[in-house]
């Protein structure tokens, strides 16, 4: 059974970075051939995709936070991270990580529980 689980501070200043790590369990990052994902919901509207790190460490991000976000992996943690770097009030939300079979960001097969992110004006 895989487990993900998302960590990091719940309230970030706005300007400043937003750091997460997701901690794998029960399956290793670099098995061929999964996509390992962050998606929020921010308050009242619908799930957003934020980018991938697949198998082999390569980054995919959604063109309208590329700019702004990296993700990265430590395969002897068995863990991968999400900055997102000046962030404002509207990057509040939950943000999830999880597990795909495919680059389709909303077939996942495994979720965290959820982190939410508050950030302060």
């Amino acid at each position: 059974q895989v487990q993900l689980q998302e960590s990091g501070p719940g309230l970030v200043k706005s300007s400043q970075t937003l750091s997460l790590t997701c901690t794998v369990s029960g399956g290793s990052i670099a098995t061929p051939a999964y996509y390992w994902r962050w998606i929020r919901q921010p308050p009242g509207k619908g799930l957003e995709w934020i980018g991938d790190i697949d198998y082999s460490g390569n980054a995919y991000y959604s063109p309208s936070l590329k700019s702004r976000t990296s993700i990265l992996r430590d395969t002897s943690k068995n863990q991968f991270t999400l900055q997102l770097n000046s962030v404002t009030p509207e990057d509040t939300g939950l943000y999830y990580c999880a597990r795909g079979r495919s680059t389709t960001w909303n077939a996942n097969d495994y979720w965290g529980q959820g982190t939410q992110v508050t950030v302060s004006s």
